[in-house]
């Protein structure tokens, strides 16, 4: 273990070198990026008439949770200036420049830019939106902002976006599944680029917590143990529609994911264990008595977790979202 650090400010410079070494890995170029455009019919060609009609026939035939959920993924991936915001805002966060974190968090946020403009020009060509009411709820979630209960703390906020990314992966990827399976290939294309780079940018994030743990890993531990009290929840948990109160849209959406299995409980349960697993939290050393406590916490949580997971019910469905006609 390496001597440890006495401050977050000093754990922050510290791994400021490791992400300044690594930025080359975890972000991609513009020039080797993909790009909406590419993945969209061209406006410029001869066919895109043709190519428009045939992604509308496409839409039709996917089921009204999945295309519920496909809308509130997107609302989510729009609200970017929040998450960019609150990114630059962690207490101790080097902002210059030139600093390796503010280049990791500007290049964060270009890729995930490209998300909401993929998905939503998919959604106003697919003809089955509101993208008036569509557009609403997107306003609405960067004006509430949110509270994910991090504090503005470092460790806790990447212990957040380790499981958040994650998670996203996750919807994209199943959403993808399914778009398939219902007979839209395109979609699932899109969706699975976007899971890409989900996956990419939560094994990031997950770096950052890894290195955290080799030099102060008792408040590392605390902050793992306080973020799954608390429990994690989604940066679009205060997603509302035009005439409804703050939040009460999340629940709907949620619902929808659950009924098809692009989010579970049980997804829940599965990411931590395997954050658990990828810090290879049973195994880390030179704790104090209360990162020891914490640690028991957590190996406890899973199995306490899948009981009631088990317990739990796919909602069923009695909900009209203005989004779609």
């Amino acid at each position: 273990m390496i001597a440890a650090i006495s401050s977050r400010v000093e754990v922050l410079k510290y791994l400021e070198s490791f992400v300044a070494e690594n930025l080359s890995s975890f972000l991609k170029t513009v020039e080797e990026s993909w790009q909406p455009a590419d993945l969209l019919p061209d406006p410029r060609l001869d066919n895109f008439f043709d190519e428009i009609k045939l992604l509308r026939e496409r839409a039709k035939s996917l089921s009204y949770d999945l295309f519920a959920v496909l809308i509130g993924d997107t609302i989510t991936e729009e609200a970017l200036p929040t998450y960019e915001s609150w990114l630059f805002s962690i207490t101790d966060m080097p902002n210059n420049p030139d600093s390796a974190w503010t280049k990791w968090n500007r290049g964060w946020t270009s890729e995930e830019n490209r998300h909401g403009d993929l998905l939503n020009r998919y959604l106003f060509l697919s003809g089955r939106v509101n993208m008036r009411e569509m557009e609403a709820s997107t306003q609405y979630l960067i004006a509430d902002g949110f509270d994910l209960q991090t504090d503005m703390d470092p460790y806790r906020s990447f212990v957040y976006t380790s499981y958040q990314e994650t998670a996203t992966q996750i919807s994209h990827r199943r959403v993808a599944q399914i778009a398939k399976r219902e007979g839209d290939v395109v979609l699932a294309k899109l969706c699975g680029y976007i899971a890409g780079d989900e996956a990419r940018h939560a094994k990031v994030y997950k770096s950052f917590v890894d290195k955290i743990f080799e030099v102060d890993p008792s408040e590392m531990m605390l902050a793992f143990e306080d973020m799954m009290r608390k429990k994690i929840v989604m940066p679009a948990h205060y997603m509302r529609e035009l005439g409804v109160e703050i939040g009460q849209t999340f629940g709907h959406f949620t619902d929808a994911a659950q009924r098809i299995g692009v989010y579970t409980s049980h997804d829940y349960v599965n990411i931590l264990e395997d954050l658990i697993k990828d810090w290879k939290v049973e195994h880390i050393t030179g704790m104090n008595e209360a990162g020891e406590k914490a640690r028991d916490y957590i190996m406890a949580l899973p199995n306490r977790l899948k009981r009631v997971a088990e317990r739990m019910k796919p909602p069923q469905r009695e909900y009209k979202f203005r989004w779609i006609d």
